[in-house]
């Protein structure tokens, strides 16, 4: 199976290179009102906190643009400008410290408008992610193509970036989405391997955080999975943060990034004798601060607990009113119930001497 990802063009994104084998980088988008810097701040570091890499912000105004200024001031990661329609939004942005716009050169005026973009771009050395959605395909490639389809998508997105590249500029990014899952695996089977630049890959318009985390992972994980992909947003509707904690998640199962701790919990039965749906939902929490590579099991019953919780590092499951604390499917002591969750803090706190 090639790893269309391996020989990607690198491309460095504000000091984050992404492409050419690199670790694929975990992006988002913020909801406030760029204009509101304290608001998109704020929201910014959240979001770091919990893991993005990459943050891209709305730039519909001039007074968002002038906003990345003072937003870039105060983050940590790289700003990525959202544009459509007008092309001075495309410039203010970059004039204003973004380290990469997004465009779709179909919706933002003839070629001496995306020329003037373009020629800001080359001065500053700026990154241009060319994005193509199913819902903005061109008129003429429905009717070539019958309808809207995987193969519709890649073309337009190839004849952007070959108006790009007229203009002798190729640093960019390629982004292809669909809310259709399996149009936008086929698209992106499709395009790996005609064209040299890294891939964005996410699934568009995916929903709310429960139905739009399960369409993405499908999705993601079978585009990934195929070597392809160099950066990737889970697009939720809900908190941003939620977008970061599935991506998180997508990429360590399918073992594509390592680190933090993996949760598993059995789902419950006639066995259970504690508040397993309780406790799992706390450990989780629990453990989202810690940086450490391993996995937890939360257990509902003492009987088969240890077993099921052989290959974790470290678990618990409950009994009567009492629980067990696991070391590698090895019971080591017993707690009252009202203690699991302390005793589990305990063991994280002190791993790194304790193991």
């Amino acid at each position: 199976m090639p790893l269309y990802r391996e020989n990607t063009k690198k491309i460095n994104i504000g000091g984050r290179v992404i492409g050419g084998g690199e670790p694929i980088a975990i992006q988002s988008m913020t909801n406030t009102k760029t204009e509101d810097v304290k608001s998109t701040v704020d929201q910014i570091l959240r979001l770091e906190n919990a893991g993005c890499e990459i943050i891209r912000c709305t730039v519909p105004t001039l007074a968002a643009a002038e906003a990345i200024k003072e937003i870039k001031k105060q983050i940590h990661i790289p700003l990525v400008a959202d544009i459509h329609f007008d092309y001075h939004m495309a410039i203010a942005a970059m004039e204003n410290g973004a380290d990469k716009i997004r465009i779709n050169p179909g919706n933002i005026g003839g070629r001496e408008k995306i020329k003037a973009v373009i020629d800001v771009a080359k001065e500053r050395n700026i990154p241009i992610r060319v994005g193509v959605n199913s819902g903005s395909l061109e008129k003429p490639l429905i009717e070539k193509y019958g309808g809207v389809t995987a193969e519709g998508i890649v073309e337009s997105a190839l004849d952007k970036v070959h108006i790009i590249e007229d203009f002798d500029y190729d640093n960019l990014v390629i982004s292809i989405k669909s809310s259709d899952v399996m149009m936008c695996v086929k698209a992106h089977e499709l395009l790996a391997g005609k064209t040299p630049y890294p891939l964005h890959v996410g699934i568009t318009e995916a929903g709310t955080v429960m139905s739009g985390s399960i369409k993405s992972s499908i999705g993601l994980g079978l585009i990934l999975n195929q070597g392809i992909g160099d950066t990737i947003r889970v697009s939720l509707t809900g908190d941003p943060v939620e977008e970061i904690k599935a991506a998180k998640l997508i990429l360590r199962t399918l073992g594509l990034r390592k680190g933090g701790i993996e949760v598993v919990s059995c789902p419950t039965c006639g066995r259970t004798q504690i508040d397993l749906i309780n406790l799992a939902g706390k450990v989780e929490k629990l453990v989202e601060d810690y940086p450490l590579d391993i996995k937890v099991a939360v257990m509902g019953c003492v009987v088969n607990g240890p077993g099921e919780a052989k290959e974790a590092d470290l678990g618990v499951a409950g009994g009567i009113g009492e629980g067990i604390l696991i070391k590698k499917g090895e019971i080591i002591k017993k707690v009252p119930e009202s203690e699991l969750l302390n005793t589990l803090k305990y063991e994280l706190d002190h791993w790194n001497e304790l193991n």
